[in-house]
């Protein structure tokens, strides 16, 4: 058996052993005695007492005794750091992974706290990258603490807590960023510049947006790994499910497969991800296509007949909702124009996401669908912009009328007001 394995193994029967020193019944306001020598001392001891009242721990009614032994009730500093009472003192950084596993991977005793808290972090952690470097020896890689804090740990949903999802980049980036580091392992510094400018990144750091990916959501928390070629596409899947189906039916899949490409990647690239244009389509000097299908080949000529059908429906969009705007300024009634419109809009990105079909016999029927919409919006649009100019003449013609009849009174009361008599002789 080798040496990984031997460790291996024996973190595993240690994860699954609950402390004699850390029963429910210890889950209580014990511990006091812990914090206050603590927090009268000076110097480095004083932090952890200071930290540990708003610990997810103590919220639980843990105490330091449930991780560092001892007798947490005695006021006798002997006595309550006698190792004949399990006192452990200071826990050493390659002790830690198996001591937070000795509860949470045991899920009898995490059932009393939390019942949907996960109890295999730590046999993920022992098959990730950072797992298995951790059971060679490896100083630089992290433990748990590196990524949850010592002690004032904090829930994951607390926007404070380091594994909160908009800090997450930042604290992988605490390793990943760090030249020292990652020079001894051959690893770029770079992952987090490119992920902040990046699609995801502009979305999760610089909007709020909680939905966007960040690292873990691609390479995973605990059983933390670089996703290999193949996997890549099913990662992507995860929020891209669409664009991968069609992807998986396309000619490109199998031509992947054979060069043992990455699928998404290739085209998308990976942390620095930009948003799609449709530049990025076609036979112009900034397509993708281009890069890899030679001119007048099958690939080039379907490249270029969907960048024009995209193109078609995008011109027929733009020249409806600029008719429809006119209307509108001119207050006109288009709430079915502008319907139409959004159906038109709806099936202009429903084409961009066919792309991935690569098929322009998949990619015509929307594209059709998007301009017959397109096209009602526009005829829509017009008629409201005629009938105002109907309107309009009609309004002139209704004021160029009641100027003459009004004219024509006006004469007729200054006839019938003459004061030559001829009122008189009429009657």
């Amino acid at each position: 058996m080798t040496r990984s394995a031997v460790v291996l193994r024996a973190g595993v029967v240690a994860a699954l052993a609950i402390p004699a020193w850390a029963p429910a019944a210890q889950a209580q306001t014990k511990g006091s005695g812990c914090v206050e020598c603590h927090q009268a001392m000076e110097g480095g001891t004083r932090g952890p007492a200071a930290l540990f009242p708003d610990d997810v721990h103590a919220a639980r009614g843990l105490t330091c005794a449930d991780c560092h032994g001892g007798d947490p009730a005695s006021m006798d500093p002997e006595a309550a750091m006698d190792p004949a009472r399990g006192f452990l003192g200071h826990i050493r950084r390659e002790e830690i992974p198996a001591l937070c596993a000795r509860c949470h991977a045991n899920p009898e005793y995490m059932r009393r706290f939390n019942p949907n808290l996960p109890t295999d972090q730590y046999a993920k952690y022992l098959t990730s990258q950072h797992g298995k470097r951790f059971a060679a020896h490896d100083a630089d890689v992290p433990v748990c603490t590196s990524c949850h804090g010592v002690h004032g740990i904090l829930q994951a949903r607390n926007p404070s807590s380091p594994v909160y999802a908009t800090n997450i980049p930042g604290t992988c980036a605490t390793c990943h960023a760090d030249a020292s580091v990652m020079d001894r392992h051959g690893l770029p510094v770079n992952q987090h510049w490119e992920y902040s400018r990046s699609v995801h990144g502009q979305a999760l750091l610089f909007r709020g947006d909680r939905a966007a990916p960040h690292c873990a959501s691609c390479h995973g928390s605990h059983e933390a790994a670089r996703p290999g070629t193949l996997a890549v596409g099913n990662v992507c899947a995860q929020c891209h499910a669409l664009s991968r189906d069609l992807f998986v039916n396309s000619p490109h899949k199998a031509a992947h497969e054979a060069l043992g490409l990455p699928e998404c990647e290739v085209c998308h690239g990976n942390h620095l991800i930009a948003r799609p244009t449709d530049e990025m389509l076609g036979t112009g000097p900034e397509a993708l296509c281009v890069s890899c299908h030679e001119p007048e080949s099958a690939g080039f000529r379907t490249a270029q007949a969907m960048r024009g059908a995209i193109e078609r429906l995008k011109t027929r969009v733009q020249d409806a909702n600029a008719l429809i705007e006119q209307a509108d300024g001119l207050g006109m009634d288009v709430a079915d124009a502008e319907f139409e419109l959004h159906e038109a809009g709806a099936k202009l990105t429903q084409s961009r996401a066919y792309v991935h079909a690569f098929s322009m016999d998949k990619m015509d029927p929307i594209v059709e669908e998007g301009l017959a919409h397109a096209d009602e919006a526009a005829g829509q649009g017009e008629q409201a912009v005629e009938e105002f100019h109907f309107r309009r003449k009609g309004f002139w013609v209704t004021l160029v009328i009641l100027g003459l009849l009004i004219l024509g009174l006006v004469l007729r009361i200054r006839e019938l007001d003459r004061p030559d008599g001829s009122r008189g002789e009429r009657s």
